[in-house]
């Protein structure tokens, strides 16, 4: 590591999750679930512009267009154009809301969005409900709009990341505290052969996660005070401790993709944790890959 951990936008979220790093702009995106917030921070400028929305929002895309994301929130997932705040309905509507809500989600190296849900959890005002075991699905919606079922008797959906030569796909369980690994095919986008590929870690739980360059996963742990970096046959490569316990996701940005942006929650935070809620970042020695984007079709 090149430098200290820095705190870069003292933004108080409550939840912050779903970090983007979009290379056009210089900036990365986040949202903060339970505040109903996305946020916006410019590397150059270190400005933070934030949005509002009618419902928690819980995961942001790139897409193929330029200047146009795709939003899950808790019920469906929208397009979303920052410049001008322009919102439409994608289509995809999630079956069960407001008992379950959508949590993670990511593009795919083919275009699709993987996104996985949970027992709803965040109360119409915002406030922290009780999360459960067994509610949560996960779902890949296509380019087409055709939705598939992946998996079902989640948690917390949490953690999807692809390898750097698309032949693994990552996805895990917050509850059951494991990240499994499936062979993915890079030809039709499926998934298969579910293995353990990283559990019985003993701080926190699995959130969000990010893939380096040489297929290391680093994966943030809720309630353990740190980030894993995990070597790609499951065994931990070192750990990142970091000045908060809730560490959501995290994402490779900046010029040279070497500058890790970290997102984390000040909901069930111990007392005395003024950052919490904070984004972060860290200069590392590896690099990271260019996000996925969702393909937008004419």
């Amino acid at each position: 590591m090149s430098q200290e951990i820095q705190c870069v936008v003292p933004a108080g979220d409550k939840t912050g999750e779903g970090a983007v790093w979009s290379a056009e702009e210089q900036a990365v995106y986040w949202c903060d679930i339970n505040r109903f917030l996305v946020h916006r921070y410019d590397e150059k400028t270190q400005s933070t512009q934030s949005w509002l929305f009618d419902e928690p929002v819980v995961a942001v895309s790139l897409t193929s267009e330029a200047g146009r994301f795709l939003l899950a929130l808790a019920s469906k997932l929208i397009w979303w154009w920052p410049e001008t705040d322009r919102r439409e309905d994608h289509g995809f509507k999630l079956k069960g809301f407001p008992q379950v809500r959508l949590n993670d989600g990511r593009a795919d190296p083919l275009g699709n969005f993987w996104v996985g849900s949970m027992k709803n959890n965040v109360l119409p005002d915002g406030e922290l409900g009780d999360a459960g075991p067994g509610e949560g699905v996960l779902f890949r919606i296509t380019p087409s709009g055709e939705v598939t079922e992946w998996r079902d008797n989640l948690g917390i959906s949490n953690t999807l990341c692809w390898s750097p030569d698309h032949t693994k796909f990552y996805f895990g369980d917050t509850l059951e505290n494991q990240i499994y690994a499936y062979d993915y095919d890079k030809a039709d986008g499926s998934i298969s052969n579910e293995r353990v590929f990283f559990d019985g870690f003993d701080r926190g739980g699995p959130d969000g996660s990010a893939m380096d360059a040489e297929g290391y996963l680093w994966n943030c742990r809720f309630g353990g005070d740190c980030i894993v970096r995990v070597a790609p046959d499951g065994a931990i490569d070192r750990l990142i401790e970091m000045p908060i316990s809730n560490v959501t996701t995290c994402t490779f940005g900046g010029a040279d993709l070497q500058t890790l942006y970290i997102t984390s929650a000040s909901i069930l935070c111990p007392p005395g944790q003024r950052l919490a809620g904070s984004l972060f970042s860290l200069r590392v020695d590896e690099k990271g890959m260019a996000e996925n984007r969702f393909k937008v079709q004419a």
